[in-house]
């Protein structure tokens, strides 16, 4: 075998995952993440964007209307991640978080592609919004599946005592990922034309994100195989069954349900529907909302702190724990989902308005820093990737993926406050459920390293 042969031969056995140096597990821990963030970057291109090509697909109706129909889409994405998670989960069980890994951003470059290359409504009439949503379709499944092969990969390189802050880089890539989505459409927004964004200006983003993807795709097939993948000590029959879920984790499985629904709808609502809500529902300086220029910038800096706070956070829950971490982070999003909402709603300028909208950004992080973790410690080697991919994309897909859509449909019948209560609700479910679970750092079943 040449020499080339053995290397790559080494990055798949276990081996080549035992005793890795801090450099090698910082590369395999940026692998594992950088995939996220273009994966992200491709998902949140559909959200940022959509003010501008709701109008190519659905030409009919008002502004609302427009912005109903591609959330509708969003949410369509939504539903084909538990699939995609579903498959990637027991393949990755199976074959190997950087199997997994590969495949994902693979079947996210496929999607963009095709949203890049669709004709409008004006060329191909309805068929534009049927490829459209087939498109959302597959990254559905590639966002689904790389959830949790990342979160599992990155939770099992990290060391035992730095899971937490390693844990919050998972975040961090997915906010940079949509945040470079918002700072590519400020400067898509300085460079062209309102009329030359409506017309092809917002295909760039998804040309961009499927040449990102296909780099990404080099840079996993160097990364290094887990040791908690090769020391699972079960067959490959027993890895990945859907049925243990239920079975022998269903206490754990429920956990993660309701932890992902209320961090899910209050990621969704405080950042993708937010810039909508800043357009549609807030005052502004002259009563009317704010500019799309504004709302994108103020998004940009609230997610530029939120960024930063999740390792930060993430290294904290190393100190104290994972539970009352947890439990500060829905507990006072609870308590100011509704009065948030409506100081937003009544804000007149760009900075009273960028001060209101980081605070529950900064609450969540108690979450969102440690979403991976938490989860990939519940279960052992031979079904986390299962058990931490399903459960949070089905809850997403209920919870995250509908929230713009609920929130656009009830300001549409008049009763846009109800939202905000809906919102508080659920993050109080998740309270409850900090309270009872134990707390993982002390408990986890990660057990190397």
């Amino acid at each position: 075998m040449g020499s080339a042969e053995t290397a790559a031969a080494s990055e798949r056995s276990p081996a080549g995952a035992v005793g890795l140096t801090p450099w090698q597990r910082l590369r395999n821990i940026f692998g594992g993440s950088a995939g996220n963030l273009v994966e992200w970057f491709d998902w949140f291109a559909y959200a940022s964007f959509s003010v501008y090509f709701a109008s190519v697909f659905f030409p009919e109706g008002d502004q609302t209307t427009q912005f109903l129909k591609t959330a509708v889409i969003f949410t369509v994405g939504f539903i084909a991640r538990p699939i995609g998670a579903w498959l990637m989960g027991i393949y990755a069980d199976k074959a190997g978080r950087r199997a997994a890994l590969t495949l994902s951003v693979s079947m996210m470059c496929a999607g963009s592609l095709v949203i890049a290359l669709t004709p409008g409504h004006a060329v191909i009439g309805n068929f534009a919004a049927v490829v459209l949503v087939l498109a959302r379709v597959l990254q559905g499944l590639s966002v689904g599946g790389e959830y949790g092969a990342s979160a599992t990969y990155v939770s099992e390189m990290a060391g035992r005592n730095n899971r937490g802050f390693w844990s919050g880089f998972l975040y961090v890539t997915l906010i940079a990922g949509q945040l470079l989505a918002l700072l590519l459409l400020w400067l898509l927004q300085k460079i062209l034309t309102e009329q030359q964004l409506h017309d092809w200006g917002w295909r760039i983003p998804f040309f961009i994100g499927a040449g990102l993807a296909i780099v990404v795709f080099w840079i996993r097939r160097g990364i290094h195989e887990t040791t908690s993948f090769h020391n699972a000590g079960v067959s490959v029959n027993e890895r990945g069954r859907t049925m243990m879920l239920f079975t022998r984790y269903p206490t754990e499985t429920a956990m993660i349900v309701v932890l992902t629904a209320g961090g899910g709808l209050g990621f969704y609502a405080y950042t993708t529907y937010m810039q909508k809500f800043l357009i549609n529902s807030a005052a502004g300086p002259m009563g009317e909302g704010f500019a799309k220029e504004q709302a994108s910038q103020i998004m940009t800096t609230c997610l530029v702190i939120f960024m930063i706070c999740q390792p930060l956070v993430g290294a904290m829950s190393d100190r104290i724990g994972r539970k009352i971490t947890l439990m500060a982070s829905y507990g006072l999003g609870a308590l100011a989902a509704y009065p948030i909402f409506t100081a937003i709603e009544g804000s007149t300028t760009v900075l009273q308005a960028t001060m209101l909208c980081f605070i529950p950004l900064v609450i969540l992080s108690g979450y969102t820093s440690m979403s991976a973790i938490v989860k990939a410690e519940l279960f052992p080697a031979h079904v986390r990737a299962l058990g931490v991919a399903m459960p949070y994309a089905v809850a997403q897909a209920i919870f995250g993926g509908n929230a713009e859509t609920l929130a656009l449909k009830l300001k549409d019948a008049g009763h846009e406050s109800a939202f905000f209560v809906i919102v508080a609700v659920v993050l109080a479910a998740g309270f409850a459920t900090a309270i009872l679970m134990r707390d993982t750092k002390k408990h986890s079943l990660i057990k190397e390293d």
